[in-house]
């Protein structure tokens, strides 16, 4: 009897409880008293040396990748990125514990998370995105294309059913025009951008209308230059493309590193 009460009390409990993993920082970074991460956990550091990761504690059972799951991974990142330097885990990282965190995944990369803060420190990611202005692209693209122009004129007032095959030439007509002005468009974004950024990686197109999406490391201290050159292509671009400016970020198109096993 003895011996069976013994083999019910060793058995391991079933595992219910994780520590969720967003990112790499240095080890000086503090958690907000308010940070709140994914399921609600509140937001810790777990150290080791002269790095820590920042983490919160998760119930296993519950299945990841809501939404909000993604969105929290996000801001919990983005906000760090305001006042240090950030290596962003991939969305999804979960270990056994905060043990594990330390030994499998700080002590174990400690080199090499050290060398890639000391890169990225002081500086953040941007993502500039435009979009085009769906009524002057097309305009745009029917002056300087006769052919475009004539399949225009000749599917006006016209029924749908006897144009299908001139609706279809046009169409096929806006997308390649499209798809070469978002390549040139593009190359005048990154030229703009180039004596402000550390590293430049652009983006596919999202959006069959888009018009540019770059991501950029630069400097913090450098974002007021950086808003007034994109500020100055979005001038340029008046009614022609709308502008947008992200950031700063962590730096998920530079240094994002792989989920740990755990």
């Amino acid at each position: 009897m003895s011996t069976s009460k013994q083999s019910s009390d060793s058995a391991e409990e079933p595992r219910t409880r994780g520590v969720y993993v967003y990112g790499i920082v240095p080890a000086d970074v503090q958690a907000e008293e308010d940070a709140v991460g994914v399921c609600d956990g509140p937001v810790s550091i777990v150290k080791h040396g002269d790095i820590a990761a920042l983490v919160s504690e998760i119930s296993v059972d519950r299945p990841l990748g809501k939404p909000e799951d993604l969105r929290t991974h996000a801001h919990v990142l983005d906000g760090t990125s305001r006042v240090a330097p950030v290596l962003p885990l991939r969305f999804g990282a979960v270990m056994t514990d905060e043990e594990a965190v330390e030994e499998e995944l700080l002590a174990a990369h400690a080199d090499e998370f050290a060398a890639a803060l000391e890169e990225l420190e002081g500086r953040a990611q941007y993502v500039v995105k435009g979009r085009y202005v769906e009524n002057a692209i097309l305009r745009e693209i029917i002056e300087e294309n006769e052919q475009a122009s004539k399949l225009l004129g000749a599917i006006r007032d016209q029924p749908e059913e006897t144009t299908r095959d001139a609706r279809m030439a046009l169409g096929e007509i806006v997308s390649n025009a499209i798809e070469a002005k978002r390549d040139e468009d593009t190359r005048t974004v990154v030229e703009a951008l180039d004596s402000l950024s550390v590293s430049v990686n652009v983006r596919e197109p999202t959006h069959e209308e888009e018009a540019a999406q770059v991501a950029v490391l630069v400097e913090v201290a450098r974002q007021e230059e950086l808003e007034k050159a994109v500020g100055e292509l979005a001038e340029q671009w008046d009614g022609r493309v709308d502008m947008r400016l992200l950031g700063p970020l962590a730096a998920y198109d530079f240094v994002v590193t792989q989920k740990p096993e755990g």
